[in-house]
């Protein structure tokens, strides 16, 4: 009799998209484009990469995000995760070069530290732990328009001798290729969201493949120069502990430092989820124009962390709501005894 094949735990989700990308990263590697081909695949994924912030500055509703100006500290805790205290410790894993990190990973691993947070999954953690989700929206809708500034500047002031050839040139190419097209999509947002709205599902698709082309083009660029004979399956092994101390120390930091500073309970949920995480989807076509052909190893640190930070915080989501659960039915059931109580003494009385 033929056994069923077995399944991975519920509370250890595997993105489907990850694997798409680890598909793709595998396709670079056994047909990598290059000659005439390698130029047509940058050409369309440049255009990709314009076409996604143009998408990305069209869908953000500005005055949702400013609406949420009135949760100021909880943004600013946020935004001080993910654009100080990560950079922070990105640098002060440079001491990990080069007996633990070869230098390429660890430029990786600091522009990691430089991204936006994400928005959807920082979302769907909140609700399942019964967290403040409105504030999970409005953090992670801040940190992606922040990003697309301060991400930049940070890799200009941190990255400027790590980053294979990163100067003003790369900056200008920033500004033409990411900022310009998310300020036309916020400018003509008005006049094109019903479309996007209507057709969001088809649009979903165009997002995610042209990210796979993305990933393609530099994994293959990195296959055509032959940057992928620097790493050895212990340096991976390697980079995949340093991630898990970083996330378990940010996943630390949010959670007792927003208690520290006063938050309640669902707030508190809100800025761990969004304070620890780093977004796939803007990381990746920004590292393609900050990187050029060294891209293919500057994401790969950003691919093996959002999987990490997906796997980990979902465990993490369904502890919180188990609490939460609990803690509403402990409190119901002092309730109810309080209620019980008082209809004795009240019958007591009479």
């Amino acid at each position: 009799m033929r056994r069923p094949l077995p399944k991975l735990p519920s509370w250890l989700p595997v993105d489907g998209y990850i694997l798409a990308l680890m598909g793709t990263v595998a396709l670079a590697a056994l047909l990598p484009a290059s000659g005439p081909a390698a130029t047509v695949a940058e050409g369309t994924s440049t255009g990709a990469v314009t076409l996604l912030f143009f998408l990305y500055g069209a869908r953000l509703s500005t005055r949702e995000a400013m609406a949420g100006l009135r949760h100021w500290r909880l943004h600013l805790t946020v935004l001080a995760a993910t654009f100080v205290l990560f950079p922070v410790l990105g640098l002060a894993a440079r001491g990990l070069v080069p007996h633990v990190l070869p230098p390429a990973l660890y430029t990786g691993l600091l522009f990691l530290c430089l991204v936006p947070s994400t928005v959807q999954s920082s979302i769907a953690f909140t609700s399942l732990a019964r967290g403040n989700v409105a504030a999970a929206i409005c953090a992670g809708s801040f940190s992606s328009l922040v990003g697309i500034v301060v991400t930049p500047l940070l890799a200009g002031l941190v990255l400027h001798g790590d980053a294979g050839g990163f100067s003003a040139g790369s900056l200008l190419s920033v500004v033409c290729r990411l900022l310009l097209p998310f300020v036309a999509g916020q400018l003509l947002r008005r006049w094109i969201s019903g479309f996007l709205t209507r057709h969001k599902k088809v649009l979903g698709y165009v997002d995610r493949g042209s990210i796979l082309l993305v990933v393609y083009t530099a994994f293959s660029a990195g296959m055509v120069e032959g940057i992928w004979h620097q790493v050895s399956t212990l340096r991976l092994l390697c980079l995949l502990g340093v991630e898990a101390v970083l996330l378990a120390v940010m996943l630390t930091a949010t959670a007792y430092g927003s208690k520290r500073l006063g938050f309640p309970r669902e707030d508190r949920i809100a800025i761990t989820f969004a304070g620890s995480k780093k977004s796939l989807a803007a990381g990746l076509p920004m590292a393609s124009v900050l990187f050029g052909a060294q891209a293919g190893l500057a994401v790969l640190p950003l691919m093996l962390f959002h999987q990490m930070q997906l796997m980990v915080c979902a465990v993490l989501a369904k502890r919180f709501a188990a609490h939460a659960a609990a803690t509403d039915t402990a409190a119901g059931s002092v309730a109810e005894t309080g209620s019980a109580a008082e209809v004795v003494v009240s019958g007591a009385r009479g």
